[in-house]
């Protein structure tokens, strides 16, 4: 008896203990009873995800069915962010996350759909009234929302496992001239010339993202095969550009017709040989030329791209 009880305390781990290494929001607008039905359908439209009032990636819905899981009733998202991919746009500390839904009908009632959950670095086991539970999450939590028309569901959280970088803490930028304008043109169009040999600028943003190995890319040459496949990067021009401020460090660069700042045709890439190539073309070019420009401006007033 004494040896199993022992067993039970070594396998028990308290939640005070387990540290916090992912944060993960989980979004669905839907139609149907999640309570009383294994499926729901899911709501088409569109919806945009921000992190700490900046646009982070816009997503179509589909109409689906799709399943509702476990006891606890969760419906499989649509939209699906875990904190621990952000990157530069996490802060260690206090974070938001906002999703702005659409739906194609405006005036159909449905349900919109927030939930999230704490991701820990150890396994939580309970056992309580005969039952046994083990689970590496914690702080989970869900709003849910009956609603027709646009939807806005935000939740504040934390993140003391995100990289604190030095930009984060630059002073806020809550307005724009016309002399910042001119140098954030002249920044994307930097940028855009960057897409040559022998792609030094390049290698030098890749290595300030931290999901970026510019060595590797630098090593299996795949950007110089893009440039011999004629894959070529143009930036618009001055009166194409608009510019949002957010309240924080962060101004986004963007074009004003919804367009991809930096347009790519996704056929291009396939005259890259080889699987490998392509690959790393596709992930290296993404990731420096996005389609959202996100860039901050130092307490010396020098502009630098936020990656």
């Amino acid at each position: 008896m004494y040896k199993m009880a022992l067993f039970l305390i070594l396998l028990w781990v308290s939640p005070a203990s387990a540290k916090v290494i992912n944060v993960e929001f989980k979004f669905t607008p839907y139609v149907g009873d999640p309570v009383s039905s294994d499926k729901v359908e899911t709501v088409p439209g569109n919806a945009r995800v921000y992190i700490n009032n900046v646009l982070l990636a816009e997503q179509e819905v589909r109409k689906d069915n799709v399943p509702v899981l476990f006891e606890e009733r969760d419906i499989a998202p649509s939209v699906w962010v875990p904190a621990s991919s952000l990157g530069a746009a996490l802060r260690r500390g206090k974070n938001s996350i906002r999703i702005e839904f659409v739906p194609d009908d405006a005036k159909r009632p449905y349900n919109a759909q927030l939930s999230w959950a704490s991701v820990t670095d150890q396994t939580i086991e309970k056992s309580e009234a005969g039952r046994y539970q083990a689970t590496n999450q914690s702080g989970t939590g869900r709003e849910d929302k009956r609603t027709t028309g646009k939807v806005v569901l935000q939740r504040e959280f934390t993140a003391e496992f995100a990289t604190d970088l030095p930009w984060h803490h630059y002073p806020p930028v809550t307005s724009l001239n016309d002399e910042d304008r001119k140098a954030l043109a002249i920044m994307v169009q930097k940028l855009a010339e960057a897409f040559k040999p022998d792609f030094a600028y390049l290698y030098e943003l890749l290595g300030r993202n931290p999901n970026m190995n510019p060595a590797e890319v630098k090593k299996a040459k795949c950007l110089d095969q893009a440039y011999a496949a004629g894959i070529r990067v143009a930036a618009p021009p001055l009166a194409q550009l608009d510019f949002v401020t957010t309240g924080n460090p962060e101004v986004v660069v963007s074009r004003k017709d919804a367009v991809p700042l930096f347009p790519f045709e996704e056929s291009s890439f396939a005259r890259i040989k080889g699987d490998d190539a392509q690959m790393c073309a596709v992930m290296a070019i993404s990731v420096a030329f996005p389609p959202r420009l996100v860039v901050v401006r130092s307490p010396a007033g020098t502009w630098e791209v936020a990656y």
